[in-house]
């Protein structure tokens, strides 16, 4: 029985880890109309300069972000799932910036114990579609370090998986890419606006897409980051590649309607029911 219930947990940490970032968060997340900001507590980091446009690319990364969200299970946490920019840095003799999403367990859940998975991303800025070039996971509960590596090679149109530094597979590359995590901020691009996108993702030895529908739909929504309900905008998409950063299949989507358009709430549906993952803390400062 232990193991029965540790491997329904391992199913459903699987399929939510998506979220981290995309998160929804993947991590997977939404954000025109002007809005006062007046009904956020005073201390609050959301902003509303311009919120009646999404944000570019070089407007997300003027801030260091901290996310963090609970993903429940019903009425279980499952756990947290965190996630930042840690820098900019070179790589390859280009800049990138290194996104980080740290997904950990609720060691409260009987038989499962301790888990802590970190997933890392080298990410290029562009004025269009910002693009991965190296991926990676850490399992630090298991002490495993790159357990699994893809490396994106666009000069020679080739992504090159490995695992546990053992070269497994090459797959063909044909345009900017991700392995899912790029999400998290790709999405925030549309978010409150009327065009849809296709995220192109490799994952478990495949390429797959991630196709989402925005919209200008509001409403307010709680969360526990914020003292007061928030206007976010609504989104919705479909994964069609399964793997640590996609569930396969349809997915919901909010997003505040702030000038960030910060990521707020992604709901997933697996075979047990629903994984929900909600904002429960938020920080940024300028960098």
């Amino acid at each position: 029985m232990n193991a029965y219930i540790k491997q329904i947990y391992n199913f459903i940490l699987k399929k939510l880890k998506q979220f981290a970032t995309t998160g929804f968060i993947i991590f997977c997340l939404v954000g025109g109309m002007v809005f006062s900001s007046g009904v956020q507590a005073q201390d609050s980091p959301l902003t509303y300069d311009h919120p009646d446009r999404p944000p570019t690319m070089e407007e997300l990364l003027q801030w260091k972000e901290v996310f963090t969200y609970k993903v429940k299970f019903g009425f279980f946490k499952l756990g947290e799932v965190k996630t930042t920019i840690i820098k900019d840095t070179t790589y390859q003799g280009q800049k990138i910036w290194w996104l980080r999403t740290v997904i950990t367990s609720n060691s409260g859940i009987p038989f499962v114990g301790e888990e802590e998975n970190h997933y890392n991303t080298f990410m290029v800025e562009t004025d269009s579609t910002p693009y991965t070039k190296l991926y990676w996971r850490d399992n630090l509960d298991e002490n495993e370090f790159e357990a699994e590596v893809y490396e994106y090679d666009y000069e020679n149109e080739k992504v090159y998986i490995l695992e546990n530094m053992t070269p497994v597979d090459t797959l063909e590359l044909t345009e900017p890419s991700s392995s899912g995590q790029l999400i998290f901020y790709y999405s925030r691009l549309f978010a409150g606006t009327n065009q849809d996108y296709r995220l192109p993702v490799y994952l478990e030895r495949e390429k797959g897409y991630i196709d989402a529908t925005n919209s200008t739909k509001i409403e307010k929504r709680r969360y526990d980051a914020f003292d007061d309900p928030v206007k976010t905008y609504f989104s919705e998409g479909d994964a069609d590649i399964d793997g640590p950063f996609g569930f396969r299949g349809k997915y919901k989507a909010w997003y505040i309607a702030d000038d960030l358009r910060v990521p707020a709430e992604a709901h997933a549906k697996v075979w047990l029911g629903n994984v929900k993952v909600q904002l429960i803390d938020y920080k940024k400062e300028r960098r």
